[in-house]
């Protein structure tokens, strides 16, 4: 692919999807209106009025777009073809499923069978053998290991979307993250050849996360006037869980875990609390820490900026973790440890 084609790429990659959802998501949100799709508030809601749910319409449309075209370019055939479209076709079946369950809820089996199939799939064509062969486990040990987190990922990243901009602001910090890390390792070096041609198929998957979540961004912030809906949450967790195993399958394993750090820990600490207590861990609730900061009265956009900020720092972390893994781990946990400390105690200005 020449130098030239490449940037062709990049910039339809990242425009396209902006502009779909720039402007698609108007669109859907008067849609949404006059069919009565809202997300109505409760005592456990973040918002007070009734919002349209369903964002995630335009939101995937652009980058699901970008996924069907961008591997024609390359020509991938045989398992390197299924290889190239399993995001596509993970992702689409994830938002129809998500968006069902938008219009009437499906209950947490069928979700979770589809997401079982969808990652299960997902870990078979991807190569883990050589992760496995570096930590000294058995391939298999890899593979199950990895299931359980990206399910469990893809669920936190549905329950983490709580408040005005949040979850758009997650995808772009991880998305950049990942465009940014594999930058650097094509600069240094220190890709082989067929991991640098496997990452560098994410590249255009990355850029147009970013793109969906830069045009979504001004439409959820607060005070949004439309919400990403399952059909947008559920597949981003998926699609952003594919480029964090990318990493993980070609041995960064450090800047994997270090880019959704924030997001992970506190969903992770939030459900062990829960279960400390017997409660039921699927039901709705306000104890995630960022709803704690906007209850303890940080707005929606102060939280959000905050999560934006922690976010930079972790993604410089996950960048310094192509040299010092360990060391930018430690970091990476000291910064995720301040932002759920300011969360839990930081109180707004003037109060």
């Amino acid at each position: 692919m020449s130098l030239e084609l490449i940037y062709w790429v990049a910039g339809l990659a990242l425009g396209v999807p902006l502009l779909v959802s720039l402007i698609g998501t108007p669109v859907a949100t008067g849609f949404l209106r006059r069919r009565s799709i809202y997300d109505q508030p409760n005592e456990r809601s973040s918002h007070t009025v009734p919002v349209p749910r369903g964002g995630g319409l335009p939101v995937m449309a652009g980058i699901l777009l970008v996924m069907l075209v961008y591997p024609l370019l390359v020509g991938p055939h045989g398992r390197l073809g299924l290889f190239a479209y399993m995001p596509f076709l993970g992702a689409l079946l994830l938002a129809a499923v998500s968006w069902a369950d938008d219009l009437k809820p499906l209950g947490a089996l069928p979700r979770l069978v589809v997401q079982v199939c969808v990652v299960g799939a997902s870990v078979a064509v991807i190569p883990l053998s050589s992760t496995a062969a570096l930590i000294g486990v058995p391939v298999e040990a890899v593979q199950i290991f990895v299931v359980l987190a990206w399910i469990w990922f893809i669920n936190l990243y549905n329950f983490m979307d709580g408040i005005d901009g949040i979850c758009a602001v997650e995808t772009l910090s991880i998305s950049i993250g990942f465009a940014a890390i594999v930058g650097l390792m094509a600069t240094q070096g220190v890709l082989a050849v067929f991991a640098a041609f496997a990452l560098a198929m994410q590249a255009p998957l990355a850029l147009a996360l970013v793109g969906g979540a830069l045009g979504f961004l001004p439409w959820n912030w607060h005070p949004a006037r439309i919400f990403l809906g399952d059909v947008g949450s559920v597949p981003l967790g998926y699609l952003i869980g594919w480029l964090l195993v990318m990493l993980f399958a070609f041995g960064y394993i450090a800047a994997a875990f270090i880019l959704p750090m924030y997001y992970v820990a506190d969903a992770t600490i939030t459900l062990f609390r829960r279960l400390a207590r017997r409660e039921r861990p699927w039901r709705a609730h306000r104890e995630h820490y960022y709803q704690r900061a906007t209850d303890a009265g940080l707005s929606h956009s102060q939280v959000t900026l905050g999560v934006l900020f922690g976010n930079l720092a972790l993604v410089g972390c996950a960048a310094a973790s192509l040299w010092w893994p360990w060391q930018a781990f430690a970091g990476a946990c000291v910064v995720t440890a301040l932002m759920i400390g300011w969360m839990a105690t930081r109180k707004p200005s003037g109060a």
